[in-house]
């Protein structure tokens, strides 16, 4: 123990060990009502580490090459040791990682996580979720599937439709007039090496927002106003060992749900990793029915809705961009959904039921009543952020605790 002791100080005159450790862990006060909700953000922190160590070492045996990916993927499934598990740690992780996001927003949504004085925050998790939806659709091309190829090349496409610098992007994009070894190329180096670098850099410098800022909570109090002579939040617990222990119990439940998928269902019957991608990708032959994966679905749903191609990508693009300016469009007097009024509840509400929705047009074939309703939800969709500086200021509210309640 002496030798650990004076080997932690020799680090310590050197290196800010133990400053690091009393600020971001021992000594960072969080409230002390965290509930159910408040796991998500560091599963997501989990869900990282997952795929960038699963995404390292499935490199080693992964050929970047249009002749030769598809059979290095079916070689690590089939004759690498432990290829198969590595690999479906990867692709179920993919979606779990998504889940977790939605489910960390979501409690955002609920408890006005976004609200002052934590507005930059909200916008570096924006920046974290559209840095991972480009990590996510650059990696889906590398396993050079049928719905992998044809999937890519309906998606850059879209990017011609912008004006003037469109088609130039596009074909900066792909490296070539078509989907190709270039694109392959492209897509490998930016989902191995520069946007996982990009979202470890978001990812931190969110955590230091956080910290700087302070957690927000249930009640939306808080809690840096109500303090003892030592300067201690009254309603705050140190967030090592209480919170981490907390989070460990979190983990283990999420790790059982984890492992039953991707020992019993690692595809999801679809879902997770579809049935064109188990062929190789064939530019002669078009799938007869072209969607990308579960979580892109939502927006692909509103780029259809619109029967112009640069209207359905502005739409598409605005549909992400709008929640940037989520701290300046809600003008209610409180911010947790606890002390809301029905108004803003019943928003809410609308708002997930229309995300669900257009989530599963976005899978289906684009017939005329599916299209149809994909417009509704996709107006009720912009509503929610169009119409929240009205419908939040005449909302009633109830009353905020001046403490954390239990």
């Amino acid at each position: 123990m002496g030798v650990l002791v004076k080997t932690r100080d020799w680090v310590d005159e050197r290196f800010p060990l133990m400053d690091t450790w009393n600020k971001h862990l021992a000594q960072y006060y969080a409230p002390k009502n965290f509930n159910f909700w408040y796991y998500f953000g560091s599963l997501a922190l989990l869900m990282l580490v997952n795929q960038i160590l699963t995404g390292v070492w499935l490199t080693m045996n992964y050929k970047p090459d249009a002749e030769l990916a598809f059979a290095s993927v079916e070689f690590i499934m089939r004759d690498v040791e432990w290829g198969w598990l590595i690999r479906y740690m990867h692709s179920t992780g993919a979606s779990a990682f998504f889940i977790v996001v939605y489910l960390h927003m979501f409690r955002g949504l609920m408890y006005g996580s976004y609200r002052k004085p934590r507005e930059l925050l909200w916008i570096f998790g924006m920046f974290i979720y559209v840095a991972l939806m480009a990590e996510a659709f650059m990696g889906y091309l590398l396993p050079w599937g049928q719905m992998s190829y044809w999937g890519a090349q309906v998606i850059i496409s879209l990017f011609g439709a912008i004006p003037f610098v469109g088609e130039e992007l596009a074909l900066f994009l792909r490296g070539d007039f078509v989907v190709s070894d270039a694109t392959l190329n492209r897509f490998f180096a930016l989902h191995v090496i520069a946007l996982p670098l990009v979202l470890v850099a978001l990812v931190f410098v969110h955590i230091v927002a956080l910290h700087k800022v302070g957690s927000n909570n249930p009640d939306g109090v808080e809690i840096k106003k109500n303090k003892d002579e030592n300067g201690i939040p009254l309603d705050g617990i140190p967030f090592h060992p209480y919170y981490s222990v907390k989070d460990i119990v979190g983990v283990i439940g999420f790790l059982i749900l984890f492992c039953i998928v991707m020992f019993f269902a690692p595809e999801m019957y679809g879902y997770f990793l579809e049935k064109d991608n188990f062929v190789p990708a064939n530019p002669f032959k078009t799938p007869e029915h072209i969607a990308p994966l579960w979580y892109f679905t939502p927006f692909y749903a509103i780029l259809r809705a619109v029967p112009d191609k640069l209207g359905g990508v502005a739409a598409m693009g605005a549909a992400i961009v709008i929640m940037f300016f989520l701290p300046w469009l809600d003008k209610s007097p409180v911010a947790s959904i606890r002390y809301r009024g029905i108004i803003y509840k019943a928003a809410l509400a609308i708002f997930v039921i229309s995300f669900f929705v257009l989530g599963w047009l976005g899978m289906q074939p684009a017939t005329g009543i599916l299209t149809a309703l994909a417009r509704v939800f996709s107006v009720l969709y912009f509503a929610f952020f169009l119409l929240m500086p009205f419908y939040t200021k005449m909302d009633k509210t109830k009353p905020v605790p001046e403490r954390v309640t239990e």
